[in-house]
């Protein structure tokens, strides 16, 4: 995949934000910590350690809201990964937060 800069690919306004959220796989239960630097209804701007393996497809946990998104990468740039949300679901009964 093509890395694309965000303002190429940004349809709507994303309101800055900081919440800490955990990048949820599923593969041996796994988590990534991450923080939310801007979202909007269908997508947001993940910043992650530059080592982390974030697969293609993963669940986006954010505890403050209470909300699993599913979420896509759209694009990835050093360690700022951009995601499109495409469904919600509940929190995992497996993660403790």
């Amino acid at each position: 995949m093509a890395e694309q800069e965000p303002s190429e690919q940004r349809r709507e306004h994303r309101q800055r934000v900081l919440k800490g959220a955990s990048i949820l796989t599923g593969i041996s239960n796994s988590e990534v910590k991450c923080t939310i630097r801007n979202m909007h209804k269908n997508g947001a701007e993940l910043k992650v350690s530059i080592d982390a393996h974030v697969p293609q497809e993963f669940l986006l946990y954010v505890p403050v809201d209470g909300i699993g998104y599913e979420a896509t990468v759209r694009w990835r740039k050093q360690d700022r990964i951009g995601v499109q949300f495409t469904g919600t679901r509940p929190k995992p009964s497996w993660h403790y937060g």
